[in-house]
């Protein structure tokens, strides 16, 4: 459970890109060094100013986590492997449901199980995929959709 929820600021950003790699690597087995370079870049330049991102703080207050909403669609989120299993994931979730309301969309890699084990645990159903990820390349996402 995160100790407090806030806002993005951008003195974390290389905290956030940091926990974004930690994450990635543990959890993305699927992708190549090559892959998580490319992404990071993406994460580093945009991604991360590019949506309403929300950082989860730990006991000591550094972020533990975060998310990134466009309105209702979670565009990331992503825990600090030292964290996980701790109830930010479903935190942050929850916090975003208190923005957005209930009814939250993600698109998941279908190659990563335990992200879409995690979502499905939380109310989310499959609701479509696509075999190209959204920069095009050939990791399929699930569509997921929470409705309460």
């Amino acid at each position: 459970m995160p100790k407090e929820i806030v806002a993005y600021e951008e003195k974390v950003h290389d905290r956030l890109v940091e926990v974004w790699y930690r994450a990635v690597v543990a959890t993305h087995t699927f992708l190549t060094v090559e892959d998580i370079r490319f992404y990071r870049g993406i994460v580093q330049q945009e991604a991360l100013n590019q949506a309403e991102v929300w950082i989860a703080l730990d006991e000591a207050g550094e972020p533990a986590g975060f998310i990134g909403l466009d309105g209702a669609k979670i565009e990331m989120l992503f825990v600090d492997p030292d964290h996980h299993g701790q109830g930010i994931g479903s935190g942050l979730i929850r916090y975003a449901e208190s923005l957005k309301g209930g009814h939250l969309q993600v698109d998941v890699n279908e190659q990563n199980e335990g992200a879409c084990a995690f979502y499905k645990r939380y109310g989310f159903t499959v609701t479509g995929r696509s075999e190209l990820d959204g920069s095009g390349r050939p990791f399929p996402l699930l569509h997921l959709e929470l409705v309460r």
